[in-house]
Formats: C-alpha cells, sequence, structure tokens
C-alpha cells in the first residue's frame, strides 16, 4: 500500500490498501453479494463474503509439496500490516486500526493504532495469547526490534520505546520528520537492520543507527521503493513500487550516497525482474482502474501488478536448495504471492517469474490481503494478510471502484487480519528455542536460516558482547563458510573492534564477494587522514589484481578516501581512466566529489586528454546539475507567501513522486523541472493536475512510461481537501520553483476548468491533451 504507503503512490495505477478498522464491526457479519458479468467474461459471480480461518485456508491454490497454516486471526490481531519476532518466538505486530474508517476517511487520525506482542503458549502453532505493548498510536507503520525496546514509525516521527516488562516504558523521539511531508499513502516504512548496522527504509532516502543508549545517527542514503524492503546474505537491498516486481541494489547499501548532485547513481534502483505479470487464480475487478482496456484480461484477471509490495529475499534452506535466495513479492489486490528466481553475477543481479500462468500462492477469496512477507525463526516464510475487502484510498478512489465496493459489500467489515505461514508438505518447522550462550551466538553467525544469523548479529551489537571478539576474528579469518565470515566481520564492526588490519589479514584468502565486503567496511570504518592513507597505499596493489566485480568497490574506497586526503585524486583519475565505459565505476568515483566536481575534471582532462571519454561526459551532467540546483535553490529563497505555501501543498501532495528537486522519481513520476508541460499552457497544466493523467507522456525529448514512471497519475479533482486557492498555489509554485520561469495560477483558472470538465471521470491521455 503505499498510502500509508501501501505501495501507492499518486502515480500508480492502482492505490493501493485502505487500512480501515471498524471496531464495531464483526468479520463475521457480512453480505454475499455477487457482481454482474463483466462484457466478454466467461464468470458470471464472485463471492465477496468474509471467510472464516479454517474456510479460508481452503481457497489458497499453493505451489505443489507446499502448505499454508494460520498462526494467528481475528480477535486476536486486526488489521494488522508489519510484524517481527523476538528472540523468545513470540510475534510484535502492527495493527494500523484507524485507516479510512468510512469512504470519506472521517476519523483517521483517531489515535487506535497499536503494537502487539502475540504468544503461541501451548506450542500448537497458533498465537494464542496477545498483549498490548503500545496503544494511542496515529497510523503506526513499521516497527524495529532492539535488546531493551523497539523503533516504532508513528508518521511524521520515529520513537524508540523502552521495554519496561512487555509494556512501553519511557519514549524518545528518535527524528520528528521521519515521514514528514507525504500523503497517509506515501510515507516511509520497513525499518530493517541491515548486516551493516544501519536501518533501512522503503520509501525513504535515510537510514538509521543507534549509537550507545539514546543517541541515534540519521544519514543520507539512495531513495528505495515505496511497500516493503529486504535484503539478501551481502547485505544489499530488494524493494518495489506498486507497478514494478522487484527492484534492488547491485552493491552494498551505504554506498553512493554522499553527493546530491548525482541525479541518480548506476547500480541502484536497477530492475531486477522486469517481468510484471501476475496470473490470479479468480476474477478481481477490484482494482481502481479496472474499466481501462489493458488492466483486466477477458475474464476480469489482473494482468500487470498494480499494488507489489512486502518484497522478501528469502534466505533459507527450510524449502529446499531451489528456493534460497528467491524473491517473492505480495500482490494484495490480485490475492497472490509471486516467486522469482535470481542469478547473481559479480557486479549485478538479475531475475525471472518462476512460473508462467500460475503463481507460488494464490487466493480466490477476494478479501485475502497479503501486504508484508518475512522468514521466521523455523526458516518458513510468514504472511501478514490484512484481510479486508476495500483496497483503495478515498483520495484517489475511482467511481468505477467505488460501485464494485458498494455492489458487493467489500465496505466492510474491518477489524479482520491474519498472519500465516507457509511450509513443505511432510516436514515440521517448529520455532526453535533461541539460545544466548556464547557458542551458539556464534554457530548462529553461519546457520543457512537468515533469521537466526540476523538475530544473533543484532543481539551481539546490541549487547556489546565485546567478550566475544577474539571468537568473531578468529571466525572472519578461518570460517568455512563466507556466511558466516561476512557476518563475523559486521559484527566487529558493529562492537567498534574492526580495524584495517584485520580487513588486509582477512584480503588474501578471501573469495571476491568477502574481498566486496572488505572494502565497503574498510569505507565504514574510516575516519581520518590516517585511515584513509591506509587504503591509498594499498589501492595500487588491489586495482592491480585486475580482480572482476571489484573495481567498482575500489573506486568507492578512492572516493571515501578523498574525504580526508588529497592523495586520493590520483588514484581516483586513474581508476576512472581504466575503467572507461564502466558507469559503476564512474558514479562511484564521482559520488566522492560532492563540491570537487569542477576541480577534479580540469585535473582529470589535463591526465587523459581526450575529450570523448565517457567519464567527462557524465561528470559533466553532474556539474550542469549542480549549477541548476544552486540556481532552484536562489529561486526558493525569493518566494513570495503564496508560493511558499503551494511549496508545502507539493510536499504533502506531489513531492514522493516528483521528489524535492522537481527531477521525477525513477518508477513513480515524471520530471516537473523545466518540463514542457509544466511551463506551458496553464489550461492543460489544470486538467492534467485535476483529472489525471494515464498512459506515457513526453517532457521535451524523452518518453516517460512504466517501468520509468507509474502507468498512470491520480488527478487532485477528487481529493476534497484541497480548495481550488490550494490547486493554485500547488501549481503556481511548480510553475515558479526550480529552473521553471511560468506565469502564476489564480484561483479562477482552476475553477474554469473544473467547471469546462465538470462530471469527468477519466484520466487524460497525453494524445487527447495535444488535440
Amino acid at each position: 500500500m503505499n498510502g500509508y504507503n501501501f505501495m501507492r503512490n499518486p502515480y500508480f495505477f492502482f492505490l493501493f490498501l485502505p487500512l480501515c478498522l471498524l471496531l464495531a464491526t464483526s468479520c463475521n457479519n457480512v453480505n454475499n453479494n455477487q457482481h454482474a458479468q463483466h462484457p466478454g467474461s466467461k464468470i458470471d459471480t464472485i463471492e465477496a463474503r468474509v471467510l472464516p480461518p479454517a474456510e479460508a485456508l481452503k481457497h489458497f491454490i499453493l505451489e505443489n509439496n507446499f502448505n499454508i497454516q494460520l498462526v494467528a486471526s481475528e480477535p486476536t490481531v486486526s488489521a494488522p500490516v508489519a510484524m517481527n519476532f523476538d528472540t523468545k518466538g513470540r510475534l510484535w505486530v502492527v495493527e494500523m486500526n484507524a485507516y479510512m474508517p468510512d469512504t470519506s476517511g472521517n476519523g483517521e487520525e483517531e489515535p487506535i493504532g497499536k503494537v502487539v506482542i502475540l504468544e503461541d503458549t501451548n506450542h500448537d502453532g497458533i498465537m494464542d495469547t496477545r498483549k498490548v505493548f503500545m496503544d494511542s498510536l496515529v497510523m503506526p507503520r513499521a516497527i524495529c526490534l532492539f535488546n531493551d525496546g523497539i523503533l516504532v514509525a508513528e508518521p511524521p516521527k520515529l520513537w524508540f520505546a523502552e521495554n519496561d516488562h512487555d509494556k512501553a516504558g519511557k519514549k524518545y523521539l528518535v527524528d520528528s520528520t521521519y515521514a514528514a511531508g507525504g500523503n497517509v499513502e506515501h510515507q516511509p516504512n520497513g525499518l530493517l537492520r541491515g548486516l551493516d548496522n544501519w536501518i533501512y527504509n522503503a520509501k525513504s532516502a535515510w537510514r538509521y543507527r543507534r549509537v550507545g543508549k539514546n543517541k541515534w545517527l540519521k544519514d543520507r542514503t539512495h531513495f528505495r521503493g515505496q511497500w516493503g524492503i529486504s535484503q539478501d546474505e551481502l547485505g544489499r537491498l530488494y524493494y518495489n513500487t506498486n507497478s514494478e516486481n522487484l527492484i534492488g541494489d547491485y552493491f552494498s547499501p551505504g554506498l553512493g550516497g554522499a553527493n546530491p548532485h548525482q541525479q541518480r547513481v548506476e547500480g541502484f534502483d536497477e530492475n531486477i525482474v522486469p517481468d510484471n505479470r501476475v496470473y490470479p487464480a479468480h476474477a478481481t475487478p477490484g482494482v481502481n482502474r479496472g474499466y481501462m482496456k489493458g488492466v483486466l484480461d477477458d475474464s476480469l484477471r489482473l494482468v500487470d501488478f498494480t499494488a507489489a509490495c512486502g518484497p522478501l529475499l528469502f534466505n533459507s534452506y527450510a524449502y529446499g536448495k531451489d528456493y534460497y535466495d528467491n524473491a517473492f513479492v505480495a500482490e494484495p489486490s490480485a490475492n497472490l504471492i509471486k516467486r522469482n528466481i535470481l542469478s547473481y553475477a559479480i557486479d549485478s543481479t538479475h531475475g525471472r517469474e518462476a512460473y508462467k500462468n500460475k503463481e507460488f500462492l494464490a487466493s480466490t477469496d477476494e478479501r485475502f490481503r497479503p501486504v508484508n512477507l518475512y522468514a521466521g525463526p523455523d526458516g518458513a516464510m510468514y504472511v501478514v494478510d490484512m484481510y479486508r475487502g476495500i483496497i483503495q484510498h478515498k483520495t484517489y478512489l475511482t467511481p468505477y471502484l467505488a460501485g464494485e465496493v458498494m455492489k458487493r459489500g467489500l465496505e466492510q467489515p474491518l477489524n479482520c487480519g491474519r498472519i500465516y505461514k507457509i511450509v513443505p508438505d511432510g516436514i515440521n518447522l517448529p520455532v526453535p528455542v533461541f539460545k544466548r550462550n556464547a557458542d551458539s551466538l556464534l554457530s548462529y553467525l553461519h546457520s543457512p536460516n537468515q533469521w537466526l544469523r540476523q538475530t544473533a548479529h543484532d543481539l551481539i551489537v546490541d549487547e556489546q558482547l565485546t567478550s566475544l571478539v577474539p571468537a568473531v576474528k578468529k571466525m572472519l579469518r578461518s570460517d568455512t563458510s563466507q556466511t558466516g565470515r561476512i557476518n563475523a566481520l559486521w559484527v566487529l564492526e558493529g562492537l567498534n573492534a574492526l580495524h584495517n588490519n584485520d580487513l588486509l589479514a582477512t584480503w588474501p584468502n578471501s573469495a571476491v564477494m568477502l574481498k566486496q565486503q572488505i572494502l565497503t567496511a574498510a569505507i565504514a570504518i574510516m575516519k581520518n587522514k590516517q585511515e584513509a592513507d591506509f587504503w591509498i597505499n594499498k589501492y595500487p596493489g588491489m586495482m592491480n589484481e585486475n580482480i572482476a566485480g571489484l573495481a567498482p568497490y575500489l573506486a568507492y574506497l578512492g572516493a571515501s578516501a578523498l574525504q580526508y586526503s588529497r592523495a586520493a585524486n590520483d588514484i581516483l583519475i586513474k581508476t576512472a581512466a581504466k575503467y572507461q565505459g564502466n558507469n559503476y565505476v564512474a558514479d562511484a568515483v564521482i559520488s566522492g566529489l560532492h563540491d570537487k566536481e569542477i576541480p577534479f575534471l580540469k585535473r582529470y582532462t589535463e591526465t587523459v586528454k581526450d575529450t570523448s571519454d565517457a567519464f567527462i561526459h557524465r561528470l559533466k551532467m553532474v556539474i550542469e546539475n549542480a549549477d541548476k540546483q544552486k540556481l532552484a535553490a536562489i529561486a526558493n529563497k525569493n518566494m513570495d507567501k503564496n508560493l511558499l505555501a503551494g511549496k508545502q501543498l507539493f510536499k504533502v501532495n506531489c513531492q514522493v513522486c516528483h521528489g524535492d528537486d522537481g527531477n521525477g522519481i525513477k518508477g513513480l513520476g515524471a520530471p516537473l523541472n523545466e518540463s514542457n508541460w509544466v511551463q506551458g499552457d496553464k489550461a492543460t497544466l489544470l486538467s492534467v493536475v485535476l483529472y489525471g493523467l494515464t498512459g506515457p507522456i513526453k517532457v521535451g525529448d524523452k518518453t516517460y512510461q512504466p517501468p520509468d514512471v507509474a502507468g498512470a497519475m491520480p488527478g487532485m479533482n477528487t481529493n476534497d481537501k484541497l480548495t481550488n486557492q490550494d490547486v493554485a498555489y500547488i501549481v503556481s509554485y511548480i510553475r515558479k520553483a526550480w529552473n521553471n520561469k511560468a506565469g502564476v495560477i489564480t484561483e479562477e483558472d482552476v475553477k474554469t476548468v473544473r467547471q469546462k470538465y465538470k462530471g469527468r471521470q477519466e484520466s487524460f491521455t497525453m494524445k487527447e491533451l495535444l488535440q
């Protein structure tokens, strides 16, 4: 969803999950309405009734040799959107109970969200007790567990709450602007504890790290995804947008985010699985643009992803080796979970859908809404199911979908929720007892079970178990498992016990993927000129090894060293020249040149003497963008109060797709900065803003269409919280912001366009606008 961010974005074809809860409504009290036959469809009726958990299990169609088991259901849990296991095998669940209490959204700000702890006390596999750890929350969306408390995202704030005997104790404000701006469907989420000891988010360009008891670091990184985030055993991140199956990074997540003048860094935000086709098990007319040609097939089944979310990179052997490193993606509007098979090169990752014409899991129950996927302590995949009918926030609700909702009684009830786990047939996967003794913790670090690895790693760091340092250093040098050595490396980094000599001693007998981690860790612990010069002296020898896949990491190492030592200039010039045409290397070098681009370009051209050099072209584009940013900053400073009001409204309603610099966000929105549409005819622009745009859009010389942007941009006409004057402020701002120099828009201009198209429901197309 995105929107509370469930992978939705006002730029996406179908907005995702309204998390609505009506506490007074019973889950067993709903009409069994039917859907009229669609032209060309062979389906006469579609059941929309609420199914009790035991019956819902019968509606799943699963990959051969697998079955699905219930772990929790209402009233033990309601409106679940995220979860985590603790070391006691208990489930911590985020309940977003106030989302869309009715079709007008009245009461969304009520503080009725919760974080609850579920426990299986009789060990039958089903959670039977419920404790409320934290309540009175407004729209909570994510948690992250620590040994002494939790991070909880409650927009716009990020809190740390101490654990006082399973009740929230003292609260500390970590970030007052964690989810500032954006509407309810466009705010950060995830709170994934990365291999590198930082916490990463979807729908965000920020990462966090705890230092000591109450100090938190906040650091800019790459903007990633919409709803849900996962990582592989090398710590590389995976995410998606509503309409894109799987996106991810080729390199470690802490790299490449240091230069704000770069609009995009090659190797990050890459399309891992380009195939977006889905195969529902039943008709799925309840999608926002289901009336449009090509959205549904002749049997009313969704054709492509419209609410992709909750990706899980599955690093567990519980399903056998063929499923290890597979990526699973939830699609709640089509009631299914997709399996993707990934293949890994030294410097890239690619994938394909596991099946054609079917899915790993699909349900014929229209209310099955998988919104997040997790690997559990037992190695199984766990599914968070919001279990509801309505899947659209009122801001973007089309009349078509509103009709679908009302026709079949899908608007209620809204207080259901299920959690499932998927297990292989004939195999018992009990939740293991997590042991905290030293030998167990060390053994977990090279476990084939990703939950055990990560949990042991986090616990050692959280509790600063420095007594384990000698054993962990031994593991780094000589463990038989590469996974164990990689985890040992980052555990030492988290204990502040990793030093350059440790890394250098590990280098000779390491495979290339471990060497990539060594270089990443060297960057992480580099804090001064002495440490930078240490690696500058080693750099030529490592580059001369000519190991495939190391060049980008070496470039990132040199770029980091440049912060502390000018001597890094020479090695960066040699690196860029040696790997001409390698965009990964070029962007890695440029990532360290913030405000040093022009003098570096001068030195580089003096050395290389080749004006056609691809690196020169790439660096000049970044310099040009830096100049535009400076001019835009000046323009923003000179804005009057009306334009400043428009800027604030833009942040809430538009920035999440078009970026704060107006240059657009890949997979979401096209650029507004220097756009011919923004600076052109004001009535045409207002038509798009008010009624939306479907299909490709040509901005300048480039045509934007999926996957570069979303398939459609919803209009503001149905947003009753935006007045005509508000719309005028927004549009005036984008016509004056950045490098745009068009005239302002008046309230009367907005009224005129609304009157001209009064009663219009469908979005415009570029062809229609050009006519």
